[in-house]
């Protein structure tokens, strides 16, 4: 029994670790409305984002980084992902759109 509860919690934490890094998460076009780094806070125009069952839409992200607030502003068009981490939408990565 310890040794089940001790590989589920392994498991648990390496999912939550792989989530945290934005990795296997589908990489979603995005817009940046506004940057409020003195938050953390990021306001993004994008579009669906599939994990999370979320339709395109304006909205406040918290940033898992607050370095990946560092070179953007409003109106660049950016590549994201983002997750629910702790019941919070989070941008977990942020990269110039090509």
């Amino acid at each position: 029994m310890k040794k089940t509860l001790a590989t589920l919690a392994l498991s648990l934490l390496s999912a939550s670790a792989f989530a945290q890094q934005g990795a296997g998460l589908p990489k979603v076009d995005a817009e940046v409305r506004k940057v409020d780094a003195a938050q953390n806070r990021i306001t993004l125009r994008h579009g669906d984002i599939p994990n999370i069952d979320m339709g395109a839409m304006t909205m406040v992200f918290r940033v898992k980084d607050p370095a990946l607030l560092k070179d953007v502003k409003a109106g660049d068009k950016v590549r994201i992902t983002a997750d629910n981490v702790d019941g919070a939408l989070t941008l977990l990565s942020l990269e110039p759109a090509k």
